[in-house]
């Protein structure tokens, strides 16, 4: 009987693979954090880009915009004080997806009429500052070479490992599907067409991002409830997509609502670089509850995969009674199964944690909050270490799940029979490239 490369895989050789794989995760953190350094007011704004200090101006963006002011008088209105300015909170302005020219003009006016009442109680205007916030060279070098090592990384091992499913003589099963699409939407993430944005003006590349992540993120949380219910179901329940539809259904359709909401500020940035939907109180107001909603829908799911999660150890639990009656050889090997099963399932729930707070974050900071001054430095820490572990984490499940070469149970199958054993933990199967021991022996019900 063919076994998954975690079944027959020495525990030496396991070990050794998991600290290669710890260590890239350490390192994958490491690379980002080593990277250093009541009014209303309308605003006609302009942007124009030209390639050379010789050739004129053109034209980019022009908009009419109007921000509400949150200006507050930090000393006490004295006599003394005045002349003083008013402390003002910083405004969302403008968000580009690309900067592929040279140079860029921008040209702010804050046009006045009595008649419109336009600009009118906004006081005098002393001062105005810009903040920018980009992607800074350390980080784009290193957020480059990432992603164009990760990519034919990943790719190879997903190539080998379909190669293993379709040598089998069975079809694979959907534990087997799953994780080859989970393969497959990790590097569509991983191919780096940034490389593209810099010799071609593509405005829509942070749009492209966060569709790129919002599949990547349906199909990673719709993997972990399969994995985790493939390895909980009846044997006549597993292997059929449908019976997961009450889980997977919720998690489409809230990647769906967030595609609409990220649509609704970065697809009209494709055409208004000067849009953002916190400039009004209503798109504020929308935003935030979306973030809080989306928050709160992040820890719930969390708190159902460690349910399942619990689940699956209590019922992996209850599957000890039989290995006393086993001989020493096989008890000691489905022994070594159960605690890297386990093990397994806890990275699983590890990898979860750190996705949902990645998530919420992401998510805080799309809102323009800010956590002190190092927001940053941990950011990109942060943002390279969860995707090596998203890598880290695919590379290892497809490697582990393969089907070996190694037939453990074959050799093992003539010893049991004469000595009277009677595993079960697995279930009969028809022909010698059935499904591996690992997968059938998490089963609620095990057929004799």
């Amino acid at each position: 009987m063919a076994g998954a490369i975690i079944e027959n895989m020495s525990t030496k050789k396991l070990v050794i693979v998991g600290v290669i794989l710890l260590l890239f995760q350490a390192f994958s953190f490491m690379v980002g954090g080593l990277i250093e350094d009541g009014a209303l007011a309308t605003i006609d704004v302009g942007l124009a880009y030209r390639d050379d200090t010789l050739s004129e101006w053109t034209e980019m963006a022009h908009s009419i915009e109007q921000r509400k002011l949150s200006c507050n008088f930090t000393t006490t209105k004295t006599y003394e004080n005045e002349g003083r300015y008013y402390e003002c909170d910083l405004l969302p302005f403008m968000e580009l997806g690309n900067v592929a020219h040279k140079y860029y003009l921008l040209n702010i006016r804050l046009p006045v009429s009595e008649r419109k009442k336009i600009n009118m109680g906004i006081g005098e205007i002393k001062d105005i500052r810009l903040v920018g916030i980009h992607q800074n060279g350390g980080f784009t070098k290193v957020w480059f070479a990432m992603k164009t090592f990760l990519t034919p990384s990943i790719l190879i091992i997903m190539v080998w490992y379909w190669r293993r499913i379709t040598l089998m003589t069975r079809p694979p099963v959907l534990l087997e599907k799953v994780i080859f699409a989970l393969g497959l939407c990790m590097t569509f993430i991983n191919i780096p067409v940034e490389w593209f944005s810099v010799g071609f003006n593509w405005t829509w590349m942070l749009l492209f991002g966060d569709i790129r992540q919002g599949i990547f993120y349906a199909m990673l949380l719709s993997f972990w409830i399969i994995f985790c219910g493939e390895h909980l179901m009846d044997q006549m329940e597993r292997n059929h997509f449908s019976i997961y539809w009450k889980q997977v259904g919720p998690i489409v359709f809230g990647s769906f609502c967030l595609f609409i909401f990220d649509m609704c500020e970065r697809g009209v940035q494709l055409k208004n670089p000067f849009y953002s939907i916190w400039a009004s109180d209503v798109g504020t107001e929308l935003a935030m509850a979306f973030i809080i909603v989306a928050g709160i829908c992040a820890c719930l799911y969390f708190l159902f995969l460690c349910f399942m999660v619990f689940q699956v150890f209590r019922n992996i639990s209850g599957k000890r009674s039989s290995l006393p009656a086993m001989s020493k050889a096989r008890r000691l090997h489905y022994e070594g199964l159960i605690f890297r099963f386990k093990f397994l399932m806890l990275v699983t729930l590890t990898c979860a944690a750190m996705t949902v707070i990645f998530f919420i974050i992401s998510q805080v900071n799309e809102g323009h909050w800010h956590w002190g001054d190092y927001t940053v430095q941990v950011n990109s820490a942060f943002f390279t270490g969860i995707y090596g572990m998203w890598n880290l984490y695919v590379f290892a499940i497809m490697f582990l799940y393969a089907p070996s070469h190694k037939r453990y149970g074959d050799e093992q199958s003539s010893d049991a029979g004469a000595s009277g054993e009677d595993i079960q933990l697995t279930t009969t199967i028809t022909h010698v490239d059935g499904p591996t021991e690992i997968y059938k022996m998490t089963g609620k019900e095990a057929q004799e």
